[in-house]
């Protein structure tokens, strides 16, 4: 498959993995290229639809004792119960072999990473995973950085890497592929898309 066409081949719920990098509180404090709000409602609600879709997740942080802190609690809240944090010293996290290993389990092709900052910890990964013949995407929306100029470098090294840059709802919508599925209800109420609301239930307008 040319490096090309592997990104036309779709993202489903069974060759994709969610990779979670440094949601932590001291990095988030310093976010602003988009609200902390908004980045934490972004990447919990994608962690909770990947959930109902089975999607697995990887989550890490970096020095969670010392210099950055835990990760943000809603974020924790929104795992698998269980769902084990690797904490590691590394800057780039695929560099750690507990996370590279824990992704290699997954036996996912197709990884979606978000993390803080951007161009660093959702960035540096994707690349790396890029050219160890993953197909990387990055949801732009539920990572953040802190400044514009940050935020624009770390796209354009991206793109100039053969990562796809996107949003949290995008990819995860890609991965439903069908509305009329029995989950597709509880899937959007987890992806809490804040552009767009419910009116009725899907699961009644399908039996009518």
């Amino acid at each position: 498959m040319s490096e090309r066409s592997k990104f036309l081949e779709p993202i489903t719920r069974d060759n994709a993995a969610v990779v979670l990098v440094d949601h932590q509180v001291g990095l988030l404090s310093g976010v602003r290229d988009i609200t902390v709000g908004e980045l934490k409602h972004n990447v919990v609600a994608m962690a909770r639809a990947a959930a109902v879709l089975g999607i697995p997740v990887v989550a890490t942080t970096t020095a969670a004792d010392s210099m950055w802190g835990p990760t943000t609690p809603e974020l924790v809240e929104a795992l698998p119960a269980g769902q084990k944090i690797i904490d590691r010293s590394t800057v780039n996290a695929w560099h750690d072999d507990r996370v590279r290993e824990a992704v290699e389990a997954t036996g996912r092709r197709k990884l979606i990473f978000a993390g803080v900052s951007l161009e660093v910890c959702a960035a540096l990964p994707a690349i790396a995973a890029t050219a160890a013949g993953y197909d990387a995407y990055v949801a732009v929306d539920a990572s953040g950085t802190f400044s514009q100029a940050k935020r624009e470098a770390g796209l354009l090294r991206m793109q100039q890497a053969g990562v796809v840059v996107s949003d949290y709802a995008t990819l995860l919508v890609e991965a439903l592929a069908d509305n009329a599925l029995p989950e597709a209800g509880a899937f959007y109420a987890a992806l809490d898309m804040p552009f767009a609301v419910l009116v009725g239930q899907i699961s009644a307008a399908h039996q009518a």
